[in-house]
């Protein structure tokens, strides 16, 4: 039996950081994508200490967030009145959610099969939104209700692969808000929960070893270069079809390599 790897390369982590940047900026879940991409390249990702893990993805969505500071520091500065509600109501159901569920799904998914089932969920959610929403309604229409709506949409982003951009988004959608309001509210909405997470799953951070600190900054700052470089030109709203048929293809990809998997 091989043993453990103690440490992920640098190669590989600087390599993650690269995509962390544009996955997590696009509803396609940066997380499914962080597990599935070692898995497919044949890299002992898995095989790693799990808290070891966790403080290197913590370390990637820092390197992002980073990058989003300017957006973060905008958006916590214009959050008052009816939007400092709306925001408010949609961080309860991830609280909720979070601190409910999110140990037993970090143990009992998480597994290639299981994102592939969270990207095949998102992408029908996404063209159902799609097909359904009116598309009349803009950002400045949206009420606490609306925050309530897209908050418990996004707490199934803790199932990996499903993505919080791609259900905030596919609910506003379904809620019947133009592309453009759609992507302006998931990413209102989507920023302070993030910065939630990462201030509670950092605590994780406080175990780091020193010879893990150079895989963590180097997998930070990649992230946070290809959030930057890819900010410019994914920042925008859309349709969510294309995003759909990715993940589709994606998980396609994935259940045909469990397939041939299973025949060895």
């Amino acid at each position: 039996m091989a043993p453990e790897p103690r440490q992920l390369p640098l190669r590989h982590a600087v390599a993650l950081g690269l995509l962390h940047g544009p996955a997590e900026l696009m509803p396609i879940s940066s997380s499914g994508h962080t597990a599935l991409l070692p898995w497919l390249s044949g890299w002992p990702y898995q095989d790693l200490d799990p808290a070891m893990r966790k403080r290197f993805e913590v370390a990637l969505h820092a390197g992002a967030l980073l990058a989003l500071g300017s957006d973060l520091a905008g958006t916590m500065v214009s959050l008052r009145g009816r939007r400092a509600l709306r925001s408010a109501a949609a961080t309860i159901p991830a609280a909720i959610a979070g601190l409910a569920f999110e140990r037993v799904i970090e143990e009992r998914l998480g597994k290639p099969g299981t994102i592939a089932a969270g990207l095949v969920a998102g992408s029908v959610a996404m063209l159902a939104a799609e097909r359904l929403g009116s598309g009349e309604r803009r950002a400045t229409d949206a009420g606490v209700l609306d925050g309530l709506f897209l908050g418990a949409a996004q707490s199934f982003a803790l199932i990996p692969g499903v993505s919080r951009s791609a259900a905030a988004r596919a609910a506003a959608r379904a809620r019947g808000f133009s592309p453009d309001s759609a992507h302006e509210l998931a990413s209102e909405i989507g920023l302070p929960v993030t910065l939630g997470a990462i201030i509670l799953k950092g605590r994780e951070l406080r175990a780091t070893d020193r010879s893990e600190l150079l895989t963590l900054a180097a997998g930070a700052g990649a992230s946070y270069a290809s959030t930057l470089a890819a900010s410019s030109v994914l920042s925008r709203g859309g349709s969510l079809v294309p995003y759909a048929a990715y993940r589709a293809g994606l998980a396609g990809v994935v259940l045909r390599r469990l397939r041939n998997n299973g025949r060895r």
